[in-house]
């Protein structure tokens, strides 16, 4: 698993809330992996990333079962992660000064990125298992037809059809038509 995968994070956590502690080990590396370098692009001078890594993850564990199982984990994780990052920068106080010009761009930007993938989990959810994985792997991964038959174990006509069927889903939840 390359740690981005929400669907394999989301089995993971699921997995670990039933008592898998293989799952959940593997779970908390996936994290901090990605909560470290969401935190090294956004942490001001005189703060240490890895506090904000550690402090993620130790909320993550006391606070795992407020996490809906149906919901896509990285806007979940990303939340509590920018909870800590400003405990982190309250607790420093005035020892660390940050224009907030020079942040905003990053501030406008994470909450585009948390917001677009909330609206994407919410869509997907209203699709079968078979038409998430295709319009995952190719609206949400940008893999090509073939890339996505091969990867699904499809054929590229199957695949055309979840696609068509996925989309025709969403755009009916949404009120589009």
């Amino acid at each position: 698993m390359n740690g981005a995968d929400d669907r394999d994070l989301a089995r993971l956590l699921r997995m670990s809330l039933g008592g898998d502690e293989k799952a959940y080990s593997d779970f908390l590396q996936n994290a901090a992996a990605l909560v470290r370098i969401w935190a090294r692009r956004r942490v001001a001078n005189g703060l240490d990333p890895e506090d904000v890594v550690q402090e993620t993850l130790l909320a993550v564990h006391l606070k795992r079962h407020t996490w809906r199982t149906d919901g896509p984990v990285k806007p979940w994780l990303f939340a509590i992660a920018r909870h800590k990052l400003v405990d982190a920068l309250r607790r420093h106080g005035r020892h660390a000064r940050v224009r907030l010009d020079a942040v905003e761009d990053v501030l406008v930007t994470e909450e585009a990125e948390t917001a677009r993938d909330w609206e994407i989990g919410r869509a997907l959810e209203a699709l079968t298992p078979g038409q998430r994985s295709v319009v995952t792997a190719i609206s949400v991964e940008g893999r090509t037809i073939a890339e996505a038959a091969r990867s699904l174990d499809m054929n590229e006509t199957a695949v055309r059809v979840a696609l068509h069927r996925g989309l025709a889903a969403i755009a009916r939840r949404f009120g589009r038509k």
